[in-house]
């Protein structure tokens, strides 16, 4: 049996799944594409997460833009997060070219131009839908994760949501802790609620929660904490049976790490609450992408990393699969490397020390392979190519294959202005988030409670005139020219009638 009869063998066997299925390419054997191999994904395993990796201009984005194609085609909604704010192109149809009917005529699979169904998202104000939360649907634990408190204050953040939580004082926004935190703080019935069914709260203590959250505040988290809270099931959408792709913009994160760590421990725990176990379902509920996942672990916080390491561990069982975009597999924390059942290797290059060992730990994680020489031949693949491992229907490793990557069906560019504003005109989720709900709260509940105790507390201030304002010849007056001509003033008409009076002063003589 010769070696390409044995490839064909040994992966068409491996990589064809029973049930539902997606399709990454062909394989490869020699530099040549071998039409017989298709690289085929079972959906049933999709929830099993996953890495896209490679060195930048290796075509990441593009196999990511495939990938999400293919699973709305199957019916399964994505959320992208889109750092680079390269991906929005997938709202339209792509276009025939040189290049792309060369790729397809290799693979002698059909291309097929279209545009997919696309929400475009923002935490930070941009154009689509406004993602927000309240802080009670946070709760004490991730706010201070978020918030990086110690644990005393991690201690004195849940007394104040269970006072708040007692009072039936709503924690809606930032305002509202302030307040709460200003109220126990330096309001006497405040100190006094608080100490009595509480514990006494040392000031300092409240006023480091303070600095933190007005902290928070500068990157932005102010328009991300309010009403109407974001509903994890809107990104279920279907239309015409395609998976919605949504498409979660956050090209400053460099900037505003603490509220990207906010907005991505918000949605794990939302999703993890809310959604229902799943079992073995057959195919993912939804798909999580995250871009350029080496900022993520780089730039935010511990608590975000923990998070993402706890979560990829149990979001599988609620149907959700968690895909990582980053350049080296080093990028990602062992921890969560180890959960990620489908692997799409792009080239790797060599040019440093660190980058052959970074080399040489990737090839040591996948399968054992006949067919390559994974060590040289990864830092060799063209643009479009990838090493491809995933798992079968039975959850066991497929083998290593050398794959010719299916090109996106949508335009591989971005949307200009005018298209995205056409299309979040257009979106029911758009006009649904758009308008912030100001309901009262503990702000408002606890500004009527101290103004009310002003009032109470001096009834002679209540009868007090209020001060008009001075007029314009008061002002004149009290100004340091008018205060000057008045004294100059009095000092003459005295000195006019002591002289009248014969008591004017004596003459030197």
């Amino acid at each position: 049996m010769s070696d390409k009869t044995k490839f064909i063998d040994e992966l068409s066997r491996r990589y064809s799944p029973k049930g539902d299925h997606i399709i990454l390419g062909k394989g490869m054997l020699d530099g040549n594409v071998v039409t017989e191999v298709n690289v085929t994904i079972p959906l049933k395993t999709i929830n099993r997460h996953g890495l896209i990796a490679g060195a930048t201009g290796t075509g990441k984005t593009k196999t990511l833009q495939a990938f999400a194609e293919q699973l709305s085609h199957a019916g399964v909604p994505s959320l992208v997060l889109d750092i680079k704010g390269d991906f929005s192109g997938i709202a339209e149809a792509g276009k025939i070219n040189p290049v792309i009917e060369e790729r397809y005529a290799k693979t002698q699979l059909p291309y097929n131009p279209q545009a997919f169904p696309v929400e475009l998202m923002s935490i930070s104000g941009g154009k689509g839908v406004k993602l927000r939360a309240t802080v009670t649907e946070f709760g004490p634990v991730l706010l201070s994760k978020i918030l990086q408190l110690n644990d005393t204050q991690q201690s004195i953040m849940s007394i104040v949501f269970k006072y708040c939580d007692d009072k039936g004082l709503p924690l809606i926004d930032l305002n509202d802790l302030k307040k709460v935190l200003q109220y126990v703080t330096d309001n006497p019935q405040g100190k006094a609620e608080l100490s009595a069914n509480y514990g006494s709260i040392a000031s300092a203590s409240l006023g480091a929660i303070l600095r933190s959250i007005v902290a928070l505040e500068q990157q932005g988290a102010a328009d991300f904490f309010g009403e109407l809270s974001f509903d994890v099931h809107d990104l279920l959408e279907k239309r015409d049976g395609k998976g919605v792709v949504n498409i979660l913009r956050v090209a400053d994160i460099q900037n505003k790490p603490q509220l990207f760590s906010t907005f991505m421990l918000s949605l794990f725990a939302e999703i993890y609450m809310t959604f229902p176990e799943e079992g073995d379902s057959g195919k993912p509920k939804l798909v999580l992408f995250i871009d350029e996942a080496h900022l993520i672990f780089d730039e935010s916080s511990k608590a975000l990393v923990s998070q993402i390491e706890t979560m990829v561990k149990l979001i599988r069982s609620k149907g959700v699969g968690i895909y990582f975009i980053t350049q080296i597999p080093g990028d990602v924390p062992e921890n969560v490397l180890s959960q990620l059942g489908l692997k799409i290797q792009h080239a790797l290059r060599g040019f440093t020390a660190k980058d052959k060992k970074e080399i040489s730990k990737a090839v040591e994680n996948y399968p054992s392979t006949e067919f390559y020489n994974a060590s040289e031949l990864i830092q060799n693949l063209g643009i479009g190519e990838a090493f491809v491992t995933a798992l079968d229907e039975k959850g066991i490793p497929t083998p290593l294959v050398h794959t010719f990557l299916i090109s996106p069906e949508s335009r591989m560019d971005v949307l200009d202005d005018v298209e995205i504003l056409e299309l979040t005109s257009k979106s029911n989720l758009v006009a649904k988030y758009e308008k912030v709900v100001d309901r009262e709260s503990a702000y408002e509940i606890l500004a009527k409670r101290m103004e009310q105790a002003v009032e109470n507390s001096s009834p002679a201030q209540k009868t007090k005139p209020v001060k008009e304002e001075p007029g314009m010849f008061e002002k004149v007056l009290n100004s340091r020219q008018g205060r000057t001509f008045t004294n100059t003033l009095l000092r003459e008409g005295a000195k006019a009638i002591l002289g009248m009076l014969g008591l004017g002063a004596r003459k030197r003589r």
